[in-house]
């Protein structure tokens, strides 16, 4: 690798780290220096990928979108269109109690509530790629509906919540117990 050209892993390194410090505490009480420590890294190595806060903050944003949209091709990917949107319904519930910058609706909801204004149109869209029928946007957005509730009232009910999901998105899957029975 060129000596001026960043190790693409430490800077998915801090990237991730970002998302964990966030949860804790927010963006106004962002420290790099509390993001280098949980990455792993120096301060003076953080600089060599993000001038400062805001610029990690820019990158963050975009990481943050594309984690999860690598979530969802890749767990989709290969499937039958049938199973795409179950399959996609999956990521958001594991997506939801696993990601460490969800919780930053707790620390700085007003924050959380800004982003959501362009997060929720591009969360809608995708799914509605996967769902079917003619009336696939409503069910598009009405799961959306129910992913950001969930988010806001948090549960740590994954079954239930991927129930619910399942239900508002009109999505068809197999139960494990009886292949024949069908869902809907």
């Amino acid at each position: 690798m060129h000596p001026t050209v960043p190790d693409n892993s430490t800077r998915q390194r801090i990237l991730a780290a970002t998302a964990e410090v966030l949860g804790r505490n927010g963006t106004a009480k962002l420290s790099l220096s509390e993001v280098a420590t949980q990455a792993g890294v120096s301060r003076p190595t953080l600089y060599r990928y993000f001038a400062d806060k805001r610029e990690l903050l820019d990158v963050f944003v975009v990481w943050e979108r594309q984690y999860y949209e690598r979530a969802i091709a890749k767990a989709t990917a290969d499937l039958p269109a049938h199973e795409r949107l179950d399959a996609a319904l999956r990521v958001i519930v594991e997506y939801q109690l696993s990601y460490p910058g969800l919780r930053m609706v707790d620390v700085e909801p007003d924050q959380v509530i800004k982003r959501m204004e362009r997060v929720l149109p591009l969360m809608r869209e995708r799914l509605q790629r996967l769902c079917t029928g003619p009336d696939a946007a409503l069910s598009a957005a009405t799961a959306v509906r129910v992913a950001i509730s969930q988010y806001l009232v948090r549960s740590d009910d994954s079954d239930d919540f991927l129930a619910q999901l399942r239900h508002a998105a009109r999505a068809r899957y197999q139960r494990a117990a009886s292949p024949e029975v069908v869902q809907g």
